[in-house]
């Protein structure tokens, strides 16, 4: 299962520069679904018999739900990757074992990515609401945008300003591990091992009446439910080791820019290229220090070593992230019509589109690659500094921020149009 891909993240002090917390995440997905970053602010629901729409099953809603910034799939309801107003940080991974995966359509491992950080103001509380629906509505349906199935368990990362979880999925069973300090990935396969912080009350015993576990020899999550030898888990080639080399070469050094250069490494295979392709990238800031802002970065676009991370900042009134966000079909959305994606229609945002036309230019036109990504690199430095100088100075310009994201993918769209002409 390989070839289906993504990595996620989480360096903690002593690990990182700085008192803080860094999370980053690639979502590895089909090459040609587009991926957008959207925002929906805090609400109250009144009503306390309204449900929720999420991509195929209606649940019950709550009565209030924080602010969030999403990176996701176009076509679907939930969410590869994001965070909300209070600091947590959520990216989930397909993984398989020996439990089956259910075609039923239920909620999306994206989807639960979506409401975790929609309910939660902590990672631990986000984990809580993750396996409490899980419990009640399961997870399954099809991943894809395409009339193949393609369905998957999910694990998790989870981080807030202070900690971060691990939670890994069978089916309903599942088992979190806590992360206190130091640096700590999650890629396409269980990953838990004896180190079990919580679990499914039934877990154990499912196994055992399974044959999979004796009952006699320690348990050991991934061994048991998959068909990893955790021996050589951390010394086989693969994405989760290659990850866990690059978090362990800068340990003790590790900023923002750190993990982005980590989302951008191509030799150890997180930055993905072909069928299945790096199509969208977020790195998190997470502060100890509650008077400093949590700041979070997306990418919007394919390719993190070709492509601007952009930083959001959660503040009062952000408008709509248009540049970014893809056209909507209402009913008319194949998603929504049984039988479901009979076609597929166009999802590119404005910000996509240009990125696209930007990437034939890098690739067929050599005088123009250079000066067209110099320019994308300095727009991203100065970037940089700028959050650079929010997190030294303590100082919020809320004004400024409000458009902050908005206003760089227009800087980034203005560059790709310099470059476009004939």
């Amino acid at each position: 299962m390989e070839p289906c891909s993504c990595d996620t993240f989480v360096a903690l002090p002593p690990a990182t520069v700085g008192n803080g917390i860094i999370f980053g995440k690639n979502s590895d997905r089909l090459c040609d679904e587009v991926q957008e970053v959207v925002y929906f602010p805090a609400a109250v629901h009144d009503n306390p018999r309204e449900h929720l729409q999420c991509t195929y099953i209606e649940i019950d809603q709550v009565p209030e739900t924080y602010a969030v910034v999403l990176s996701r799939p176009a076509w679907l309801w939930g969410a590869e990757m994001g965070a909300n107003e209070h600091g947590v940080c959520i990216g989930n991974e397909a993984v398989w074992g020996r439990e089956e995966v259910c075609d039923e359509e239920a909620l999306l491992g994206m989807d639960l990515v979506r409401l975790g950080l929609e309910r939660a103001d902590t990672a631990e509380k986000a984990l809580n609401v993750i396996v409490d629906l899980l419990e009640k509505y399961g997870q399954g349906g099809n991943c894809s945008e395409s009339t193949m199935v393609f369905s998957y368990h999910n694990s998790f990362l989870i981080a807030d300003r202070n900690e971060a979880w691990i939670l890994e999925t069978a089916g309903k069973y599942w088992a979190a591990e806590k992360v206190r300090e130091g640096v700590r990935n999650i890629s396409n396969q269980l990953s838990i091992t004896i180190k079990i912080d919580q679990e499914h009350p039934d877990m154990r015993n499912y196994a055992k009446q399974k044959g999979w576990w004796d009952g006699k020899k320690e348990f050991d999550f991934a061994a048991t439910y998959s068909y990893l030898d955790t021996a050589k888990m951390m010394i086989s080639p693969g994405r989760y080791c290659e990850g866990y080399k690059l978090l362990n070469k800068h340990k003790g050094n590790i900023t923002f820019e750190t993990m982005m250069e980590i989302l951008r490494d191509k030799p150890s295979g997180i930055n993905m290229e072909g069928e299945f392709l790096t199509t969208a990238s977020m790195v998190s800031i997470l502060p100890q220090d509650s008077s400093l802002p949590c700041i979070h970065f997306f990418t919007g676009t394919p390719d993190p070593e070709r492509s601007i991370f952009k930083p959001f900042i959660f503040v009062p009134n952000i408008p709509p992230l248009l540049d970014t966000s893809s056209p909507t079909f209402a009913l008319e959305d194949p998603v929504k019509k049984k039988p479901r994606f009979q076609f597929k229609p166009d999802r590119r945002h404005p910000l996509y589109q240009k990125h696209q036309q930007a990437l034939e230019i890098i690739d067929k036109k050599e005088e123009k690659a250079k000066p067209l990504l110099d320019n994308m690199r300095k727009l991203e430095k100065e970037l940089f500094k700028e959050m650079e100088s929010i997190l030294q100075n303590k100082h919020l310009d809320v004004d400024k921020v409000v458009n902050l994201f908005p206003q760089c993918a227009k800087d980034e769209i203005r560059i790709y149009k310099s470059n476009i002409s004939p």
